[in-house]
């Protein structure tokens, strides 16, 4: 009699744990729309809940809510195969406002409440009618009973569609152990590693000094993920391999930047060497500027011809004046100067140069021992934005008039005095889609030189006018907390507020896009054509301008 008696407790304990196992799974809506890769799938079992995304099974991110010690935990898989976790307390979520209003769900009766979550509403409705707990998502009401339905700001629903009580496979109902969560960390540290884990990150350079006089002897010639000084140890340079590229992968370069001793705003530029022809910018490089084929008798490397090509320009940036270096010497109640300057821009459209074996360089102008700081990162994020075009599979550089070599003799872009920049070059294959990817910036930097006065920029194609524009800044001011060594005048201006010719200390210049019609195969001409300012004593005017080909070829 007491072994019937205590069968049937263990039978009915058995009975009512299983009462508290469930699979709830909830499809999401968007505007009325079904959002199938957002469905969901809660694991209960008892106090504990395993939640994710159906397409996600194998997500390096995964989340749990435990009831018993009332906290959420988030589990992250690095790509090293290591693990994080952050744990968070119910109560360190927003709270819910309870209402009043009641609906039926899946048969429940369910109740209503509100929760305002970053300037989000999100009207929650939860049924205690069920011995089981949980939520669709961590942050939302994770102290209610059973979510089955969530609405944000009226346009998102998550509903549960679907309540299978008892049975679940083993390996949903995993449970973290110490292993397999790692250190527990801070949620700044937790964040930042889940970003990280996101995308991939190609280092090329990290803290290299850019400096006058910094060209300390180089490894020799050819070898790959070592840095090389040139022109001075104004460029640096160094032969890496780049991951092949994936439809809908967005490309970011990113360089970081600072001063080591130099208070002046400098020239800066991020560039590839395509060494796709007999000549490449590498030999003017490792040979010096003879090397390189000569345009208009006086400048080295500028344009395209049948055996070289230019460098491909990625980033165009200018240095602040002397940011972190002169920090402290220019104090300037409530001025926060910034520690350091961060390029980013997307390069996607280039990535069928940024494939494989690449030569990658970073050039600063500037004739100071200290010079600077430069970092250079390389970032792919997969998938990319919806409707995210493919990038372009021909890119053709045609010219570049930035003199990467400048401390090594090469010529500034003064061309443009005496006659327009023209190019022709030959396309094997007609092209269609076609844009000119077109860089320009005006330098001379005195009253009467271009840097502070507007020019006109025209580009012509096979002798007819495809575009003109003023290339000028005006919003050189916002940049203002890069430049602590920045002249002061005496009407409360800096000499960093000041409007110049399409660029400001401490900012990127963006290419500028410009449609061109289909191009058969065969010989065509590129000109850019600028009203340079003539000479004042030694000062004189320059226009640094590169331009590449962007298209589909025709089969």
């Amino acid at each position: 009699m007491r072994y019937a008696f205590l069968l049937a407790c263990l039978l009915s304990a058995v009975t009512g744990y299983a009462q508290r196992r469930a699979t709830i799974t909830y499809d999401v809506t968007y505007h009325g729309k079904a959002v199938p890769e957002g469905r969901l799938q809660l694991f209960i079992d008892g106090p504990r809940v395993h939640l994710q995304r159906v397409a996600d099974a194998q997500a390096k991110e995964q989340q749990y809510l435990d009831y018993d010690a009332q906290r959420t935990l988030q589990v992250l898989t690095l790509p090293n195969g290591g693990h994080v976790t952050q744990m968070k307390d119910f109560a360190a979520y927003e709270q819910p406002e309870l209402l009043p209003d009641t609906a039926t769900i899946l048969g429940y009766p369910c109740k209503k409440a509100k929760v305002i979550i970053r300037s989000n509403t999100v009207e929650v409705w939860y049924t205690n009618a069920l011995p089981l707990k949980g939520t669709p998502s961590i942050g939302v009401a994770p102290g209610l009973g059973l979510i089955l339905k969530t609405v944000r700001n009226g346009e998102q629903a998550v509903t549960a569609t679907q309540i299978k009580r008892g049975s679940i496979k083993s390996a949903d109902l995993a449970w973290p152990t110490p292993a397999t969560m790692g250190p527990v960390v801070d949620a700044a540290t937790y964040n930042r590693q889940v970003i990280d884990s996101r995308f991939t990150t190609v280092s090329v350079f990290q803290q290299e000094q850019i400096s006058f006089g910094n060209d300390q002897p180089n490894p020799a010639a050819g070898q790959a993920n070592v840095t090389y000084h040139y022109a001075g140890g104004t460029v640096i340079l160094k032969k890496i391999r780049l991951p092949e590229y994936s439809a809908g992968t967005q490309i970011l370069a990113e360089l970081s930047q600072y001063s080591n001793g130099d208070a002046y705003d400098r020239t800066g530029s991020v560039f590839l060497i395509p060494l796709n022809k007999q000549q490449s910018f590498l030999n003017g490089l490792q040979q010096g500027v003879k090397a390189l084929p000569v345009y208009k008798e006086k400048y080295q490397g500028v344009v395209a011809t049948n055996q070289y090509l230019p460098p491909l320009e990625l980033m165009r940036f200018f240095t602040p004046f002397g940011v972190r270096a002169y920090n402290a010497a220019s104090t300037i109640k409530g001025y926060n100067w910034a520690d350091s300057a961060v390029f980013r821009q997307d390069v996607t459209e280039l990535a069928p140069r940024m494939q494989g074996e690449v030569w990658v360089g970073v050039f600063i102008g500037n004739y100071d021992k200290g010079g600077h700081k430069v970092s250079l990162n390389l970032k792919y994020y997969p998938g990319g934005k919806s409707g995210t075009p493919m990038p372009a599979p021909a890119v053709l550089p045609l010219f570049n008039t930035t003199n990467l070599m400048e401390m090594a003799g090469q010529e500034y872009g003064t061309m443009f005095g005496q006659d327009s920049l023209t190019v022709t070059v030959n396309i094997p294959r007609a092209m269609q889609n076609v844009q000119l990817r077109y860089i320009t910036t005006g330098h001379g930097g005195w009253g009467g030189g271009d840097e502070f006065n507007q020019k006109l920029n025209e580009l012509f194609l096979d002798g007819k006018r495809v575009y003109h524009f003023i290339p000028w800044r005006t919003d050189c001011g916002t940049y203002r907390l890069l430049n602590p060594s920045s002249g002061n005048f005496g009407n409360g201006l800096s000499s960093s507020d000041l409007s110049r010719s399409n660029w400001c200390p401490g900012s990127l210049t963006p290419p500028v896009y410009i449609p061109l019609p289909d191009l058969p195969a065969g010989q065509h001409t590129f000109k850019v054509a600028i009203p340079l300012g003539k000479r004042e004593g030694s000062a004189f005017s320059a226009w640094n301008v590169s331009g590449c080909l962007l298209g589909t070829t025709k089969e």
